[in-house]
């Protein structure tokens, strides 16, 4: 699979443009999709960028959990384009492959903790519509977590939820990211 963008593709031109590619392609091996699409407007494409440096500095939630509750929003979505680049993100990040691979059928699998199930169905509360967050799920994460790491984990979601969407809307679908984790990309059905 593949994108369709449903804009057209910018080539990113420029020193901006120049130093985008060059700091993409190190970080990621190659310039993601979507700053392809957030190249029509670079105001956005700055704002996005420098709101992006900021979520990667909290620091109050577990990096696994964020990952799982970032996966299992995007699998709610239905982003493929996520997934795969959340799939390449934990192998970096140096989790678990085997158990990451897990998230899209989280409900099913044996791999997780309590915690972790509970992180997730949070995400996925979150991202349904209208959201299905009960009281018991949010006083259960508090308690384990503290307030701090369930603030994090509300943004989060709320963050990831932004980046899906946007990604899902404009036709980009998986990039090959997964294919470096050889992990196969699986979107969950929604049966």
């Amino acid at each position: 699979m593949s994108s369709s963008f449903r804009i057209p593709k910018a080539r990113p031109d420029g020193a901006y443009g120049a130093v985008m590619t060059r700091v993409a392609r190190r970080m990621w091996g190659q310039v993601p999709d979507n700053a392809y699409v957030l190249w029509h407007n670079r105001a956005v494409l700055r704002a996005v960028f420098g709101f992006e440096r900021k979520v990667a500095s909290w620091s109050a939630l577990d990096a696994h959990l964020k990952t799982y509750a970032v996966m299992a929003s995007a699998g709610s979505i239905g982003c493929s384009w996520c997934l795969d680049f959340g799939y390449f993100m934990a192998r970096e990040e140096g989790l678990d492959l085997a158990k990451v691979r897990q998230v899209p059928r989280w409900r099913d699998s044996t791999a997780f903790t309590d915690l972790e199930r509970d992180v997730m169905e949070y995400a996925e509360a979150m991202t349904a519509t209208p959201p299905t967050v009960t009281d018991e799920m949010v006083a259960r994460l508090d308690e384990a977590l503290g307030h701090a790491a369930v603030v994090e984990l509300t943004m989060m979601v709320a963050v990831e939820n932004q980046r899906s969407r946007f990604n899902s809307a404009m036709g980009l679908a998986s990039q090959g990211y997964s294919d470096v984790c050889e992990l196969p990309l699986a979107v969950p059905s929604t049966t």
